[in-house]
């Protein structure tokens, strides 16, 4: 067999978890993974994105393009609640395609993930640190240190939320819960408040006009759809709509994360499923009640980004006068940003540890802690964040999130049509319908969001993944468990 598609078994896969000293505890029901799911998922995209994406690409329109983020992502998380009650364990798409595709394709999707996650939670990071600013009346918390200006906000939440989850998961969940319940009840207040300022002129036009987007919407930094067949600017428009569906999934990226918890979940066959869907059926009502609510609250031209910085939650309210909200909106953005991080540093340390774990990264890196935590790769991912979030500039980078949440939704959806075929005998605790078709669905319409990123954002993606390819033949190659155990006999060829 070729060694870069060798397969790991679900049997194999389920026999590791149980290996001494690389043990995670089963803590979490169904309910702790829809408080992972709720807290990590409403946040970016309802106190960051939805603003700025609304006054620069989509205009009211951006409630459509929330709905089309939703479909696609509802497919996607029909496809994992399949394999993540049938394969229950830590790695979401990583661990998925290792069962299906074979270790190379499982090690890119393993590294797409890292940054998927990685620049995830730096991303949001940063926006709390400028909500930070916000609630406490400065200018923000950037500080010059030497050549480079440091952003302590971000440091700082970076790390409490890596030690929390260094205590414990159900710490974290329990945590998780209480700052949920906080961001919820400000989500609601967003839209019960805002909804008396509502006004039927703000709508019109609901899709405005295409515009020439001028060094934004040009060259490298338009969509590579637009690049590829000359079409008009993604700048408002019919393809403005779709443009903002691509990077308003930003906002739902998170309910994968429940699938990376899998393997401590106490019954993980049934309550993954629960969690996905649950996360996503609250989430899309939220979404796209405040984007209803945002874009009638003020014309859309206001939410543009000019030189006061991009527009957030609080511009709206801000603009009507109603001051007292825009200020609790901004502290209930403080507290739900501070759970994206944590849930997002929590699925990158949960990949990261899976792929310790079958030795494509150094073994040691998933030795579990006295709490049945992976501590040591939870601070290094910590550090790493840390570091982007607080030294790095952040601009279009949460359209590198994108382009790797929706290729591993590809690889996901595809996986579900493999091991169908291959193992039709595999116990699943939940099933896709009208397979092979709603997957195919899934698939095309990840691709459809995928071209509609701007080809910097693919150029970006590239390099990564090139990046990925060269240290996977100088190292992950050779240090497989599974490649020794295949080379020793221990395991027969898949």
């Amino acid at each position: 067999m070729t060694t870069r598609w060798r397969t790991k078994s679900v049997e194999q896969s389920i026999a590791d978890t149980d290996e001494p000293g690389t043990r995670l505890r089963r803590d979490l029901s169904w309910w702790d993974l829809t408080v992972f799911g709720v807290a990590v998922v409403v946040g970016a995209g309802i106190f960051t994105v939805t603003a700025s994406t609304a006054g620069n690409i989509t205009g009211p329109a951006i409630s459509v393009s929330f709905l089309l983020a939703a479909v696609t992502c509802g497919l996607a998380a029909l496809c994992y609640a399949e394999f993540a009650s049938t394969l229950p364990v830590a790695g979401s798409a990583y661990t998925f395609s290792y069962a299906t595709f074979g270790e190379f394709v499982a090690w890119i999707i393993g590294w797409d993930l890292i940054l998927e996650f990685a620049i995830g939670a730096a991303v949001v990071a940063k926006g709390w640190s400028s909500y930070l600013g916000t609630v406490f009346g400065f200018s923000g918390g950037v500080t010059p240190v030497g050549p480079v200006n440091v952003d302590w906000g971000a440091l700082l939440i970076v790390a409490v939320v890596a030690t929390l989850l260094g205590l414990g998961t159900k710490l974290s969940s329990n945590f998780s819960a209480a700052v949920t319940a906080i961001k919820v009840a400000v989500v609601l207040l967003v839209v019960v408040v805002g909804a008396f300022y509502i006004k039927a002129a703000n709508y019109t036009p609901f899709i405005p006009p295409a515009e020439a987007g001028g060094e934004s919407g040009s060259g490298v930094n338009q969509s590579l759809f637009s690049l590829l067949t000359g079409a008009e600017s993604s700048h408002y428009g019919w393809y403005g709509l779709l443009a903002g569906a691509s990077i308003v999934f930003f906002a739902f990226i998170g309910f994968d994360v429940v699938a990376t918890t899998a393997e401590e979940t106490k019954n993980p066959q049934r309550d993954v499923a629960r969690g996905i869907l649950a996360t996503l059926a609250i989430v899309t009502v939220f979404y796209v009640a405040v984007s209803v609510v945002l874009t009638g609250m003020v014309p859309y031209t206001e939410l543009k980004s000019g030189e006061h910085g991009q527009a957030n939650l609080a511009t709206a309210f801000a603009a009507n006068g109603v001051d007292w909200a825009a200020t609790v909106i901004s502290i209930g953005a403080l507290a739900g940003l501070t759970t994206v991080v944590m849930v997002l540093v929590l699925g990158q340390s949960r990949v990261i540890f899976a792929m310790a774990r079958d030795g494509l990264l150094p073994r040691q890196l998933a030795k579990t802690g006295p709490h049945g935590t992976p501590v040591r790769i939870t601070v290094i991912v910590a550090v790493l964040i840390a570091v982007a979030a607080s030294v790095f500039p952040i601009d279009k980078l949460e359209e590198m999130v994108n382009v790797g949440t929706l290729f591993a939704f590809v690889l996901v959806s595809a996986g579900v049509i493999v091991l169908r075929r291959t193992r039709p005998d595999l116990k699943r605790g939940f099933r896709v319908p009208w397979v092979p078709v709603l997957p195919i669905i899934s698939i095309v319409a990840c691709l459809w969001l995928m071209l509609n990123l701007t080809a910097l954002t693919w150029i970006r993606f590239l390099i990564w993944m090139a990046l990925g390819v060269v240290i996977y033949f100088a190292y992950s190659r050779r240090n497989s468990v599974l490649g020794k155990r295949l080379a020793s006999g221990e395991v027969p060829p898949q």
